[in-house]
């Protein structure tokens, strides 16, 4: 079997990593691993994407995933990144998005077998802590000085950064050494924003253990111009179907930029190098093929066949390719004739008269191919069906 480091570094996840030695050490033996997810949500977004799929490439190798979910941390919030304060959450709302994550990462790790994967709550043992206990046993081996040189707080100094948000830091390293105390874990695995926090975590079992800890980060999506993949119009890249449709989720992927998508068939796809190879070192217009593969393959891993196969019909029935146009996302009316407003506002494609105003007058909506420049236009027939396109991406069926 292959050396799972040898696939991360191929394939382009590898950012940073604490010693040199991993790949030997993946070698000797079946490690335990742990990869953290804050519960700010109630589905996975793309930005997650990664750390699933980096997951799922350790089990294949034989290495344990432990799947922490940050119902404890989520109460204070991760500044890494972050230029403000993460609103509070309820306990009630973090524990329904806990439940929400763990059906979704089952798509890419398994709970059964020999190596099964394991979901822990770090609630479980930060929400009962003593205080005074805790900074007398953990605070103590932290240094002020040195933690204000960490690259997640430098920003939020600036503005300012609240105690809430500085014990952070310990509590993150607080599970690292919970878990190598209860599973034998000594690696975590985390996006490039997270190595001030990973590092400290490894800090704390070295001097609470006299142990060796590890830790490796993989680099963040991003596109080629270093801008956060997975943003849309109406916002994140959901994994959740009813916050992104299977076939905006395809579409996304469908029309990437052509220089990004080799990165990405690497990262987010499970297709081996020689074929990713094939498919992306063409010039012109034969990239397009490559990206109707990635965006499939995405899509099958995290919304099934079924689903990537109907996206797939639907997106090759609007550019004339022949396919299903039922998989398209479809809204049905009551009645004719409607406003033009009314109706982008009906099929969601606008969130008020006002906004479906603009996109009018702006001239990012066509039906059936026909621009619409008239904001009282009236629909006043549809003899199967007609399609309204927004921008050049969103397509909507409209029915009676």
């Amino acid at each position: 079997m292959k050396n799972v480091f040898d696939t991360l570094k191929e394939r382009g996840y590898i950012e940073q990593v604490t010693h040199e030695g991993l790949r030997e050490w993946f070698e000797k033996e079946k490690v335990s691993f742990y990869i953290g997810f804050d519960p700010t949500a109630d589905s996975l977004h793309v930005g997650h994407f990664v750390s699933a799929m980096v997951a799922s490439h350790m089990q294949k190798a034989g290495h344990r995933p432990i799947i922490l979910i940050g119902g404890g941390t989520a109460m204070i919030g991760d500044p890494s990144g972050r230029t403000d304060m993460r609103s509070m959450m309820t306990k009630e709302t973090i524990a329904h998005n806990v439940e929400c994550f763990k059906k979704q990462l089952s798509k890419f790790v398994s709970f059964e077998g020999e190596n099964a994967a394991i979901i822990v709550n770090n609630a479980d043992w930060l929400l009962g802590l003593n205080y005074i206990d805790f900074i007398r046993d953990i605070g103590t081996y932290f240094s002020v000085n040195k933690m204000l040189t960490a690259e997640c707080f430098k920003k939020r100094l600036e503005k300012g950064l609240s105690f809430l948000e500085f014990n952070y830091m310990l509590m993150q390293s607080y599970d690292f050494l919970v878990l190598y105390q209860k599973y034998n874990c000594s690696l975590q695995l985390g996006g490039n924003d997270q190595w001030s926090n990973i590092l400290a975590g490894a800090d704390l079992i070295r001097r609470k253990e006299q142990a060796t800890a590890f830790g490796l980060t993989f680099k963040l999506l991003t596109t080629t111009e270093g801008i956060k993949m997975g943003k849309t119009a109406k916002g994140a890249l959901w994994l959740d179907p009813n916050k992104t449709s299977p076939y905006e989720f395809y579409q996304y992927f469908r029309n990437i930029a052509d220089a990004d998508v080799r990165n990405v068939m690497c990262m987010l796809t499970f297709l081996p190098m020689e074929e990713i190879d094939k498919l992306c070192n063409v010039e012109g217009e034969k990239i397009n093929e490559a990206k109707k593969v990635l965006a499939y393959e995405i899509t099958k891993i995290v919304h099934g066949e079924e689903e990537a196969t109907k996206a797939k019909e639907a997106s090759e029935a609007l550019f004339g390719a022949g396919g299903n146009l039922d998989s398209m996302p479809t809204t049905k009316i009551d009645a004719l004739p409607i406003s033009i407003l009314d109706l982008l506002v009906a099929t969601k494609l606008a969130p008020s008269k006002g906004q479906a105003r603009i996109l009018v007058e702006q001239g990012g909506i066509s039906i059936d191919d026909k621009k619409i420049d008239d904001i009282n236009y009236m629909v006043d027939k549809i003899e199967d069906h007609i399609v309204i396109k927004k921008g050049k991406k969103t397509f909507h069926k409209v029915e009676i």
